[in-house]
């Protein structure tokens, strides 16, 4: 289950999505220690959606206990979703947001609006963590280590800026369908157990 987990929050926070396209667009704009703002901002608001989807589904799953294997489908459903989008997805547009948005605040509130971000705690929390029993420092651990996977991707869309867009750009098939089948494999390990 451990791998699965891993696989799925590097696929979730590697790929493209909002936060790692801004802090990409924003790092070939300012530079790289002008974006690390944004990306903290990014950190903290994953981790306080991380937190609130951890005691959300904790409450469900308290309440419903037979909740636990429809969330189970449902994120398994979910991640297939997300693989059949990646893998049949097209060029995105650049984003060539200002520099007015390349702030701690903006990153960290783009967590309340980005729903790649809010979906994947549900689904992270639901199928992975809440697995088991668990305590507050058992959510707040697996919180601080996905918050800590989110961040790294973000930085690393920051930290390779041109490049990385470049190498998606001439290789984006490929990498959509490697990311793809990564998801898919998540998925089934999930739903089957």
């Amino acid at each position: 289950m451990f791998v699965s987990l891993f696989l799925y929050a590097f696929v979730a926070s590697f790929t493209p999505g909002p936060n790692n396209i801004m802090a990409m667009s924003f790092a070939n704009q300012v530079g790289l220690k002008k974006t690390m703002k944004f990306c903290l901002g990014v950190g903290t608001g994953f981790l306080i959606i991380i937190l609130l989807c951890s005691y959300f589904n904790l409450l469900l799953n308290n309440l419903l206990p037979q909740i636990k294997s429809i969330m189970a489908v449902i994120g398994g459903v979910y991640m297939l979703y997300l693989a059949f989008k990646m893998i049949t997805s097209k060029q995105p547009e650049s984003d060539a947001a200002g520099d007015k948005h390349n702030s701690f605040i903006a990153g960290m509130l783009l967590q309340f609006i980005n729903p790649k971000g809010i979906l994947y705690g549900i689904t992270v929390t639901s199928t992975f963590i809440l697995t088991s029993p668990s305590s507050s420092f058992r959510l707040l651990s697996y919180s601080l280590i996905l918050a800590f996977i989110g961040y790294m991707g973000t930085f690393c869309w920051c930290l390779c800026g041109s490049l990385f867009k470049k190498m998606i750009s001439k290789y984006r098939s490929q990498f959509n369908v490697l990311m793809g089948l990564l998801l898919v494999y998540c998925a089934v390990s999930i739903v089957l157990g």
